[in-house]
């Protein structure tokens, strides 16, 4: 059975070549769906022979679901450009290509690189991820940024030994700085769906968010980076209903809509 590998990519020229080498043997085609980017990104796709498709970004949702549709084959392997797939991963998923179709989707965890050292506990691991999937019974949805594939009425799935190499921030600014732009996207989509905060919001939502990744979860077995990832979501969880809290406001005041 044929996979089809996709990825959205935006000048990801310090990511994309370990993507794509990581699934070279595993793809039967792979398709890369490009927001216009201004580095590298093209000509080291081309490289490797991919389908690259050139689209303003419609939207981390948007953007995912169009790349699934370019797909020519039925079952689908979703990966982001500072994403790869470890050994036995690739082994797992090439051990299933004759017999894929007895199951509709494939998950597998996301191993995380933070600041120089792989995170194993907390929020942050085992971070189960749906990516491989029958394209006829999924889609992706969720709420802008944090996107996940949602599967259809009765739709099967199977977990997959292994794990997806998330190379993620390599400083603690580009961490904030992904922070603030991710609050901002998500703040909005949720006041689109109809959600609402209030002052509470503030302070239980930020709370559960740190105990939940830092003690429950065991967070704090990963050390400096352990803590820094769970204050890093309450945080982040705490602006997000704040910038919420400040759209309900200015809208309000002025009866407008959010451009």
């Amino acid at each position: 059975m044929s996979i089809s590998v996709v990825i959205i990519t935006f000048n990801e020229e310090r990511n994309i070549a370990r993507c794509l080498k990581s699934a070279v043997g595993v793809a039967d085609e792979i398709v890369v769906v490009d927001s216009l980017s201004t580095d590298a990104t093209k000509s080291i796709c081309l490289e490797f022979g991919v389908k690259f498709i050139e689209q303003p970004f419609l939207g981390y949702i948007e953007q995912k679901n169009f790349a699934v549709s370019l797909a020519q084959y039925n079952y689908v392997l979703s990966l982001d450009a500072d994403e790869a797939l470890d050994e036995r991963l690739r082994n797992a998923i090439l051990g299933l290509k004759e017999n894929i179709k007895e199951y509709d989707s494939y998950s597998m965890n996301r191993l995380t690189f933070f600041c120089g050292k792989w995170i194993r506990h907390g929020a942050w691991y085992p971070d189960r991820k749906i990516r491989l999937f029958d394209k006829n019974k999924a889609q992706w949805g969720g709420i802008n940024p944090h996107d996940k594939i949602v599967l259809h009425g009765n739709a099967s799935n199977k977990h997959l030994k292994g794990d997806i190499l998330h190379y993620t921030y390599s400083s603690i600014d580009e961490m904030v700085a992904q922070n603030n732009k991710f609050t901002t996207i998500q703040s909005k989509a949720m006041y689109e769906k109809g959600k609402r905060a209030i002052f509470l919001n503030l302070i239980i939502n930020p709370f559960i968010a740190f105990f939940s990744g830092y003690i429950i979860k065991g967070g704090f077995l990963d050390g400096v980076n352990g803590f820094l990832i769970a204050r890093s979501i309450a945080y982040h969880t705490m602006i997000k209903y704040a910038k919420l809290m400040n759209y309900q406001r200015v809208l309000r005041e002025n009866n407008a809509t959010i451009d």
